[in-house]
């Protein structure tokens, strides 16, 4: 029998307690400007807020010990090792249940929910009123980035963000921490869906539920990407496993739901898509491209195509520190910036489809091209987008759980979202911009 491999157990226990630290410690400079967690706000006001190179190094040093442990305990898997698969979910169901108590940490996202949350709480339109229209201490919270920005995320999310600012009402804490534990409470059912479908239940267990990577990143974080790739793994698996029309039904308003949360799930359907196109299964495909529009027309209807307009400014964003920066710093110079943007946007999705091409070959053939093929378009995705956050890694890291994907594969996930989280972890400060 494999002995367990202690040294990633440690590494990963410790990266998950100083994600703790630094959440608990609030605010400091990779938390909002201000704590939100319940145990702070209603409990002693004594504790200390950490000083901002203690938390940017504890947040870094977090990041870097999970990104180990989590390669580690995937190696000792690889050679033999095999935990329980219900124990590893009960030591993440607890490691994600008191991160999620804490003030978010590495990112704003949350602080952007609440108030786009309170808006429509409010009766107003969080596709036309921006966080600081609305002002008071939601706004206070906001990364200054994204003050002015209208939502960029669909009709699925702002329902959501409207049921947790309507349990919150004038106070933002309350509105974040229902936030941090219904997307907790989400990334524990799919991690539970994992270990009862997936392949392989232990390694299901390893690269989700007791990731300390993932808990760092998706619970700390409080991200929404969690409900899409919840969404992903119910519509991948009901697709390998579709017999009937209404299957393909569901296939769809699943995509068109996932979709309505973040439009970027729209690589779900292409990648579901792709091997009913190669197959050329035009009923199949047809039914659940039907039943996907249908879907996103009905939500996007709720509120009006202007909830499309923030997306069309969104997708001209380019994220630094990434080599698209250093792209649009010269080729602007050179010709434009109105030229440089229509450049950019022609480009990377050529180097996405290029490089998922590559990605799908170094897949096992045993994994179903369901799995493959949205897997390969999701990796290949964070790698090239212009505009690219290692939160956004769920959907991938959800679909590489389900089936094999291939150990360097797997590895190059690991390390591509411990990578692009050292450089985007700074609580929605000015540091990581």
């Amino acid at each position: 029998m494999v002995p367990a491999p202690r040294a990633g157990v440690w590494m990963s226990a410790a990266g998950l307690v100083l994600f703790a630290l630094v959440g608990a410690l609030a605010p400091n400079n990779n938390t909002l400007r201000a704590s939100t967690s319940p145990l702070r706000v209603l409990g002693p006001p004594s504790l200390p807020h950490l000083p901002g190179v203690v938390s940017v190094t504890a947040t870094l040093t977090a990041v870097a010990l999970a990104c180990l442990g989590t390669l580690l305990l995937l190696r000792a898997r690889q050679r033999g090792w095999n935990p329980s698969p219900r124990r590893l979910f009960l030591a993440g169901a607890v490691a994600t249940a008191g991160i999620a108590l804490l003030t978010p940490v590495g990112s704003s996202d949350t602080a952007s929910y609440a108030a786009y949350g309170r808006i429509a709480a409010l009766g107003q339109d969080p596709y036309l009123t921006t966080p600081a229209d609305l002002g008071g201490p939601y706004a206070a919270l906001v990364g200054v980035a994204w003050r002015d920005a209208p939502s960029v995320y669909g009709p699925v999310a702002t329902w959501w963000q409207e049921a947790a600012a309507s349990v919150g009402g004038d106070r933002p804490w309350l509105t974040i921490s229902v936030l941090m534990l219904a997307g907790a409470a989400v990334f524990l059912a799919t991690g539970h869906l994992l270990i009862r479908t997936a392949d392989d239940p232990v390694r299901a267990a390893l690269l989700w539920s007791a990731n300390p990577l993932l808990i760092g990143l998706m619970v700390a974080g409080g991200h929404l990407d969690t409900l899409v790739a919840c969404l992903a793994v119910c519509a991948v698996r009901l697709a390998t496993r579709a017999t009937s029309r209404r299957h393909d039904l569901l296939v769809g308003v699943l995509v068109g739901l996932a979709c309505g949360v973040k439009i970027s799930a729209a690589l779900l359907g292409v990648g579901l898509a792709w091997p009913l196109l190669r197959s050329r299964v035009w009923g199949r495909l047809a039914r659940r491209t039907a039943a996907a529009a249908l879907t996103l027309l009905l939500l996007y209807g709720c509120y009006g195509t202007h909830a499309l307009a923030p997306l069309s400014a969104a997708s001209h964003q380019v994220s630094r520190p990434s080599a698209w920066a250093v792209f649009e710093r010269y080729a602007t110079a050179l010709l434009g910036h109105g030229a440089c943007t229509a450049l950019i946007g022609l480009l990377w999705p050529a180097l996405m489809l290029v490089l998922a091409a590559v990605l799908r070959r170094r897949v096992p053939a045993a994994t179903p091209a369901a799995g493959a093929v949205p897997f390969a378009l999701a990796f290949a995705w964070i790698l090239t987008a212009p505009w690219s956050m290692p939160w956004y890694a769920a959907f991938a890291w959800a679909l590489a759980a389900m089936f094999p994907q291939g150990r360097r594969v797997t590895q190059g996930l690991v390390v591509t979202t411990a990578v692009m989280a050292l450089f985007h972890s700074g609580g929605g400060h000015g540091w990581t911009a």
